[in-house]
């Protein structure tokens, strides 16, 4: 499990992330719900150790992500950042094969192969595996970068946004494959997610924050729900059942 205990981060005096403690369960989904500037993608860097803590602790897995050291924290734990530029000219191949690094040093064996393909087909991009990244649409650079953390075949998959840039096939596609990636290769996936619906539909567990703080926490059936979400976001959101699953309307 992630376990996140008093954790507080500030930039140039402003507390963007106050003293939040959090017992993240293991496998399944857990999405991270709330406004901008809620402290959502902060909280996921520091749990990442992309971000140092102003104060409090991470543990993942048991690990203590402030001291392990990052070539076995690496394989326990991926992250999807919400902003990936990459200089160089890489194909979709060439960029998938960087999530077997910790295993392979730069020198891919069969068997990082192996992963490499499985996360290109998982992924729906055989047709691309030899193009550049600078040759494709904002959407299948953001799969093929999923493609990338997936390959790394970590217990722990962290993702801020993954569903940036895609269109609506797309991002149904991408939640179906992290719940199965949740379900059959018994992940632990943790987003920020700016779409509640998504979260309501593919989540176990959706963890709502506001101005730096967890508001409130609980499954979907618990959370979403017009008087709650209406603390988290200050506007009227009504709640419809839709084949089961609970869909705000707040258009």
């Amino acid at each position: 499990m992630i376990e996140i205990s008093q954790v507080s981060k500030s930039y140039n005096g402003t507390l963007v992330v106050d003293d939040v403690t959090l017992t993240l369960p293991t496998r399944g989904i857990t999405s991270i719900i709330g406004p901008n500037g809620a402290g959502k993608s902060t909280l996921l860097s520091m749990i990442s150790r992309l971000l140092p803590m102003d104060r409090g602790r991470v543990t993942i897995g048991g690990l203590d992500v402030a001291t392990t050291p990052g070539d076995v924290l690496a394989k326990r734990l991926s992250i999807l950042r919400q902003e990936n530029n990459i200089g160089s000219r890489l194909t979709v191949r060439d960029l998938v094969t960087f999530g077997r690094y910790p295993y392979s040093k730069g020198r891919p064996n069969s068997d990082d192969q192996r992963h490499v393909e499985q996360a290109i087909g998982y992924l729906g991009l055989e047709v691309l595996g030899n193009r550049f990244l600078d040759e494709l649409s904002g959407g299948q650079r953001q799969r093929a970068f999923v493609a990338m953390v997936l390959c790394q075949d970590t217990d722990y998959v962290l993702l801020d946004e993954p569903l940036n840039n895609l269109d609506m096939k797309h991002s149904v596609s991408m939640m179906r494959l992290l719940r199965r990636a949740a379900d059959e290769l018994g992940k632990t996936v943790v987003l920020v997610l700016h779409d509640i619906n998504f979260a309501s539909c593919y989540s176990d567990h959706i963890v709502a924050m506001k101005n730096g703080k967890v508001a409130c926490q609980g499954s979907p059936d618990e959370l979403i729900h017009p008087d709650i979400l209406r603390s988290i976001y200050d506007m009227e959101i009504d709640v419809e059942i839709i084949g089961g699953r609970r869909i705000g309307i707040y258009y």
